[in-house]
């Protein structure tokens, strides 16, 4: 049964910090943040990457005292997640992909589907899917978006387990070793995910200066 606080701080959870889902849902909340990122265009904004690598980090116990997760439930929830989502995406874009997206309103979302209509042309299915599993934004369109473009269930399914388990075990991984091998890692959390953010988006930015060089040179 909930307490009347831990029901306040539920109630209370700001959902683009990462820790303050990890402390209010735990190890199921990773899923499902993973899942309506990977899956559902309303999840664009949720912050995939500092979830999971915040939650890598609160498997050691180092990191936040009142506050552990385990590794194993953990790197099952995360997997469970991004796949699901990410299937659960390609099967809405299939059916209705290109009509959900022309009713949304954000700019930044309808960026993101270019993106990765831009993706999936230059790199081909299989790349695609694997690469933008690192970019946020795109990993949550392309995966309609692939489904709305026709490809093919049996590649979709391929690559984009084998981009998810790299993400999201991968990512999950790279916390829990930072935490296991730096003492007193709390000092320095919120650094590390400021970094972890940053990272994330230098794909973007790298494609997006691409672009304009490429646009410039075409003049």
């Amino acid at each position: 049964m909930l307490t009347a606080a831990h029901l306040s701080s539920q109630l209370a959870v700001n959902v683009l910090d990462a820790h303050s889902l990890l402390a209010a849902f735990g190890v199921l909340g990773v899923g499902v943040v993973l899942f309506a990122e990977t899956g559902l265009l309303i999840g664009f904004f949720l912050p995939g990457d500092s979830l999971l690598f915040t939650a890598g980090l609160l498997c050691t116990g180092t990191a936040d005292r009142g506050l552990r997760l385990s590794l194993a439930p953990l790197l099952v929830a995360a997997a469970v997640g991004a796949l699901a989502g990410s299937q659960c995406g390609y099967l809405l874009g299939r059916n209705a992909g290109r009509a959900l997206l022309a009713r949304s309103r954000s700019a930044r979302l309808h960026e993101g589907a270019r993106r990765a209509e831009e993706l999936l042309d230059r790199y081909g299915h299989a790349k695609a899917i694997v690469l933008a599993r690192f970019v946020p934004v795109v990993r949550t369109v392309l995966n309609p978006m692939a489904g709305a473009l026709g490809v093919p269930a049996r590649t979709f399914t391929v690559w984009q387990v084998i981009g998810g388990l790299v993400w999201s075990v991968g990512l999950t991984l790279a916390g829990y070793a930072l935490g296991s091998s730096v003492p007193n890692i709390d000092r320095y959390l919120l650094p590390v995910i400021a970094v972890i953010v940053v990272v994330s988006l230098l794909p973007l930015v790298a494609e997006v200066l691409r672009s304009r060089r490429a646009a410039k040179e075409a003049r």
